[in-house]
């Protein structure tokens, strides 16, 4: 059982320890990357292929604005694809939050907004 985590970049980062602070308070292990989909495809396709032989394993991807991140995980790997975009306010959010809701078919992206709801969501998965 393990959850990985991939940040569109390393100002996610806060974002990101919202939700590890509550996998680590359900002894959920979990790793964490920075690559963007839009940037960095090559390594975010790496880190899919390095655990494609795991059994138990979850995603979360983290990425606001043109949310390239969750789809293209989804698309490429078998485990579930959890996307908890930040947003820095309400009105952030409205805009940009559809780049994580609206995904092409065969692609099947989880979308929660707040980042203790994902790692809850997460617990629940794995059933611990």
């Amino acid at each position: 059982m393990k959850t990985v985590i991939i940040m569109g970049s390393t100002s996610d980062e806060p974002h990101a320890k919202k939700i590890t602070d509550k996998l680590d308070n359900y002894r959920i292990t979990w790793e964490q990357h920075v690559a963007s989909a839009h940037k960095q495809p090559s390594k975010v396709l790496e880190i899919l292929n390095a655990n494609k032989d795991e059994k138990n394993i979850i995603y979360i991807t983290i990425a606001g604005r043109s949310n390239a991140l969750s789809g293209f995980v989804a698309a490429n790997c078998e485990f579930p694809t959890i996307g908890c975009p930040p947003f820095s306010d309400k009105v952030d959010m409205m805009i940009n939050i559809h780049s994580t809701l609206q995904m092409p078919s065969n692609t099947p992206v989880l979308t929660v907004i707040d980042p203790g709801n994902c790692a809850m969501a997460v617990k629940r998965i794995f059933g611990v």
